[in-house]
């Protein structure tokens, strides 16, 4: 081997230029739901002339916001080759609103007294939910109504609750 051969080669003889290859563990893309716990199946990587080879991971997940993440995975061999790979993480919402019905259900009005709906709350992790109220109270008129209230998320998940109000006359 001539000198200029000797400086281009290794010390095991050959000039290494080829990097690791890094395997993404688990899912790729994963999902989590929001408000859920994360937790990165991580990856590996093995180099043809060094074997196993060490991944650093970079990049975070926050689970308080729907949205695409990606955790990057970067490994280097002895010799300076450096492969990346990446794993996205969407954080997804199917979890409907909690609708709680505030006072009592079924309610119990006296014929042609004024009727006040106590109405409903709603929670999820979205963050503030509004809720529609539908349906009417006929008070003039003895019998059973619905009132129906709604919450829908800002990933489009609904949720329902109602209310019985029973008009009558115990009045002689």
């Amino acid at each position: 081997i001539g000198i200029g051969a000797v400086s281009a080669l290794t010390d095991e003889g050959y000039n290494d230029n080829v990097p690791p290859v890094i395997t993404v563990n688990g899912s790729n893309p994963a999902s989590v739901e929001l408000g859920g716990a994360y937790v990165d199946d991580g990856a590996t990587a093995f180099d043809d002339n060094h074997g196993s080879t060490a991944v650093t991971a970079s990049g975070s997940v926050n689970t308080s916001s729907v949205g695409s993440y990606t955790i990057t995975y970067t490994a280097t061999d002895v010799d300076g080759n450096s492969a990346t790979a990446s794993r996205i993480v969407n954080v997804v919402d199917t979890t409907a609103p909690v609708i709680t019905v505030t006072g009592d259900d079924p309610v119990t009005s006296e014929l042609g007294t004024a009727y006040t709906d106590a109405g409903a709350t709603a929670s999820d992790l979205s963050g503030d939910i509004v809720v529609v109220s539908t349906g009417e109270v006929d008070i003039n008129t003895v019998g059973t109504y619905t009132l129906t209230y709604t919450a829908t998320d800002a990933s489009d998940n609904a949720a329902t609750a109602s209310r019985t109000v029973n008009v009558v006359d115990t009045t002689a």
